[in-house]
């Protein structure tokens, strides 16, 4: 597993067992599965997550709700989840990121969020992602924000042509699921197969999430 860009709270102990069961349990059929979907033989796990915090002690609770923490390093939520699918199924990881940082602080993160819905604004990205034709299957993972795809996602979408392509959406929540976004996903890249059986795990359980995230990846595959 490699990691263009990678970077223990509540539940520590689950969290840290979580990641460990995600790595052992996944039977070796699933990326057989995988590969042969693939054209170029590995998946890639694309993602954008944005931790409210990168210091694991003394978390406010917005920040503890949009964290896990592995070993003492600060994970975002759908970050976390993306790295279990990539453990599971061999894929490369690509980490979507802002050539301007949004804020930490809870309240003008998601102010701001807000704002560039209303305003259809389409954020840069900071770093291309290289090689994307090389790549058949694509796990997509973001945070619902405001009920939609976080604006960034759609730089992103609106960035490469997915045709021919396969889009396996996952995301992280507080209590939206995916809203609209897999038809979203869809409408923007019309002529990629957008798997509508994605993940979606609520906040309060995604650090448990890893086995369930397994189970799916095989399902899906």
């Amino acid at each position: 597993m490699k990691e263009t860009n990678v970077i223990q709270s509540r539940r520590t102990f689950l969290k840290t067992m979580a990641l460990g069961i995600a790595a052992c349990a996944v039977p070796k059929s699933v990326n057989h599965a995988l590969a042969a979907v693939s054209g170029s033989g590995k998946p890639l796990v694309v993602y954008f997550s944005w931790p409210e915090t990168l210091n694991p002690h003394n978390m406010s609770d917005d920040e503890a709700n949009s964290t896990v923490v592995i070993n003492g390093n600060v994970l975002g939520n759908t970050q976390y989840v993306a790295m279990v699918i990539a453990e599971a199924t061999g894929a490369d990881l690509f980490r979507i990121e802002p050539v301007k940082p949004w804020p930490l602080d809870h309240k003008p993160l998601i102010a701001q969020a807000k704002i560039e819905q209303m305003r259809d604004y389409r954020p840069a990205i900071a770093k291309p992602l290289k090689n994307f034709q090389d790549y058949d299957t694509i796990f997509l993972g973001y945070p619902n924000w405001w009920a939609d795809l976080p604006m960034i996602l759609y730089t992103f979408l609106e960035s490469y042509d997915f045709s021919g392509k396969r889009i396996i959406p996952f995301s992280t929540h507080g209590g939206s699921g995916f809203s609209g976004t897999i038809r979203t996903i869809a409408d923007l890249q019309p002529k990629a197969e957008v798997v509508r059986n994605g993940y979606t795990v609520s906040r309060d359980v995604v650090a448990e999430a890893a086995p369930e995230v397994t189970r799916w990846v095989r399902k899906t595959a």
